[in-house]
């Protein structure tokens, strides 16, 4: 897996070389590479589709007003992982400006992590997983469900490695405790 992670990084870096250089077919093919796993990142911010799609949407048009300050052999990945976290937090912020609120039928399921899905049901986990912080749940879905590893999660979110990994461990450790909790 990490071979075809590194393939997947190679491949990311190569199309964003030819789109810098203005190959657009390049902006289609990262375009398709990225937009599943950050439709799903941005659904942990909005849980909304229609708002995740939207917000996607002007992702990658930050990312082609970024395009040059992107400087290979950096990864691609964390870099737009980075922009789509900043446009997140910008949408969100605008939100909490309007006072905007989703009614609870627009928010969805909320991705259960391999690690936590044995410990109780489907329901339970999300619930948890929703009750938990949002830097908590970042690194939760970051690494355990998109299977970055906690260097990319770091850069992603402002943070050293060790401190995405603190935070992940943590937030698995609150989840198991409250299962604890409920269950005596």
């Amino acid at each position: 897996m990490a071979v075809d992670r590194r393939a997947e990084e190679q491949q990311l870096i190569a199309l964003m070389i030819a789109y810098q250089k203005g190959d657009m077919d390049a902006f289609t093919g990262l375009y398709e590479a990225l937009k599943r796993p950050l439709i799903r990142y941005l659904w942990t911010f909005v849980h909304n589709q229609t708002m995740a799609e939207d917000l996607l949407q002007e992702t990658f048009l930050q990312l082609h007003r970024a395009r040059q300050t992107y400087s290979p052999p950096r990864p691609v990945r964390p870099w737009i992982y980075a922009i789509t976290r900043h446009v997140a937090l910008m949408h969100l912020r605008s939100m909490r400006r309007r006072k905007e609120m989703l009614p609870d039928d627009d928010l969805p399921e909320i991705p259960i992590l391999p690690e936590v899905d044995q410990l109780a049901d489907r329901a339970t986990v999300q619930r948890l997983l929703g009750n938990l912080p949002r830097e908590a749940q970042e690194v939760l879905i970051l690494h355990h469900l998109l299977g970055m590893s906690f260097e990319e999660v770091g850069q992603i979110v402002g943070v050293a490695p060790g401190t995405a990994k603190v935070r992940a461990h943590r937030a698995i450790k609150k989840i198991r405790e409250t299962l604890t909790e409920e269950d005596g």
